[in-house]
């Protein structure tokens, strides 16, 4: 985590969401179950916030993103946010699909690893949230709706044209951007989209455990894998392979690298210190 920090201070209170630790794993609960957590123009900034302040913090090393009730977010409240943007000027809804964005962004090169628990429906933006994430963790019975034709606006939204293909592919990312149509979580996950395809009721022990495992392992390597994954997306493979050099030579001068040596030689398991 950065130790350089100016005159803001770090946030230890967010209104619309709920944020647990335990340890070093945040939960994030979407908590409007009577909306299925659809997201308001306040959810949104505070998530955008949140991801941001994580590369500042030290009691962080994993977060898990769920929703209360029986959906994991059915995406922006049709009043809150549909409704509000119908009156907006052309800067104020710039202003605003950018933010959504911001919040996509900030998920994936944040070093912070991020598993959602996904217990029901993921819909539209909730989808992409889920997408963002590098876990998924999934009921089921959850399914995902990327709705945003079905709402009158491009399939391509908060960053999905990017991310859909590299996992799914171009010809399946086209079917559910451009149709909008339900995908149930066991053609999900032969799809490429679950990580963990539990039976209902298992998501949030299971997305814990992974949580657990991923705050008490070798934390820098995990951070860097992250980062890795994300910048070499688009890179070419001379850039990769340095890129690659670079971090690995790094992290054989931390605590964790010498930490696995004298754990091997000395026939035990190794005490990672996430440095």
């Amino acid at each position: 985590m950065s130790p350089f920090r100016g005159s803001a201070s770090i946030t230890d209170e967010w209104r619309h969401f709920t944020v647990q630790r335990d340890g070093r794993v945040a939960t994030i609960t979407f908590a409007r179950p009577d909306r299925l957590n659809a997201l308001t123009f306040e959810v949104y900034a505070d998530l955008r916030d949140l991801l941001t302040e994580l590369p500042h913090r030290d009691d962080t090393r994993v977060v898990v993103l769920r929703g209360e009730g029986r959906a994991f977010c059915s995406g922006g409240d049709v009043h809150q946010i549909i409704g509000a943007t119908i009156g907006m000027r052309p800067e104020e809804l710039l202003s605003f699909t950018r933010m959504t964005g911001e919040v996509v962004r900030v998920m994936r090169e944040t070093p912070v690893p991020i598993i959602a628990a996904i217990n029901g429906t993921a819909a539209g933006a909730g989808a992409v949230l889920a997408l963002a994430s590098d876990f998924r963790v999934m009921a089921r019975s959850a399914s995902f709706a990327f709705l945003f034709t079905k709402v009158g606006l491009a399939g391509a939204d908060m960053g999905a044209a990017y991310l859909l293909p590299r996992l799914v592919g171009l010809g399946r990312a086209t079917q559910l951007l451009m149709l909008g149509d339900s995908l149930p979580a066991d053609k999900a996950e032969q799809w490429g989209l679950v990580s963990d395809l539990v039976e209902d009721g298992e998501v949030d022990a299971t997305a814990i455990a992974l949580a657990r495992r991923l705050a008490d392992g070798p934390w820098q390597a995990f951070s860097q894998t992250k980062s890795l994954l994300t910048r070499e997306l688009d890179l070419g493979l001379s850039g990769a392979v340095e890129l690659e050099a670079v971090t690995q030579a790094l992290l054989m001068k931390g605590d964790d690298y010498r930490e696995f040596h004298a754990a091997f030689t000395g026939k035990r398991s190794p005490q990672w210190k996430g440095r």
